[in-house]
């Protein structure tokens, strides 16, 4: 009998998330095949030429590199607030008396029992805690690149280009992750009101997130464009390198 009742969460909710694991995968081997394809690959080469300009040329845009990394450590504590709230207010749902699940009996499918409801919100509150986390090691490594990008030049020091730039990768790449995460809950916390709804978000948002994730235009199966777009891709490509990417 329970397995009637559940047998769409079974089956609807494990399949949504394999397509969206499937496409992130795909995603992955794109950025590290053809990274100038990506919007993730792209904005990593531009990273790494804006930390080399900024410490290049540090006493003029010392204030500039300050404002930019704040900028970024802000967005970052915003999604780690907005997610430690969200876990706050899952855990006094969980710890609540009250049986949130009697006025969806009638509305939604699916089980309705107290396991598959505990299962809901557990799986929500651990995406969100884990979206936290990436945010909050994400601003610690933006913290390091704040202090240590306007460190003065010196030979023997250890604090290089590349130190700081691998650094400010690391602290990049949490956000992504944190914020992925973060997508993520959507089809989550629209399990509560049905299997259907979780499959559906979960088909909706890969074409949403191939808009975001690629750059739309004329590119070449090297990863190369044509005309301008592509002589400023091959800029990036030629300035950056190609073995600083292992990082992202």
């Amino acid at each position: 009998m329970e397995w009637r009742k559940c047998y769409l969460d079974v089956i609807l909710v494990p399949l949504g998330f394999s397509i969206t694991m499937a496409y992130h995968i795909w995603l992955w081997h794109k950025i590290r095949t053809e990274p100038l394809t990506t919007i993730v690959g792209t904005n990593a080469r531009g990273r790494r030429l804006w930390v080399a300009a900024m410490m290049k040329d540090n006493e003029k845009k010392n204030i500039l590199a300050v404002q930019s990394l704040r900028n970024m450590i802000m967005g970052s504590t915003l999604m780690a607030t907005t997610s430690i709230l969200l876990c706050t207010g899952l855990a006094a749902v969980i710890s609540s008396t009250y049986s949130v699940k009697k006025p969806l009996n009638d509305a939604v499918y699916g089980g309705h029992g107290e396991f598959m409801l505990a299962l809901k919100y557990v799986s929500l509150l651990t995406i969100f805690l884990f979206s936290f986390f990436c945010h909050s090691l994400a601003i610690r490594f933006v913290n390091q690149v704040n202090l240590l990008i306007n460190t003065p030049p010196d030979p023997l020091s250890i604090v290089t280009l590349e130190y700081v730039t691998d650094l400010f990768e690391k602290g990049s790449l949490l956000n992504t992750v944190g914020n992925r995460l973060f997508y993520a809950a959507l089809p989550l916390l629209l399990w509560i009101f049905g299997p259907v709804l979780v499959f559906l978000c979960s088909v909706t948002m890969v074409p949403v997130l191939y808009n975001l994730d690629f750059v739309l235009g004329n590119i070449d199966n090297d990863g190369k464009g044509s005309g301008i777009k592509g002589k400023q891709l091959d800029h990036v490509s030629g300035c950056a390198g190609g073995p600083h990417f292992e990082s992202v």
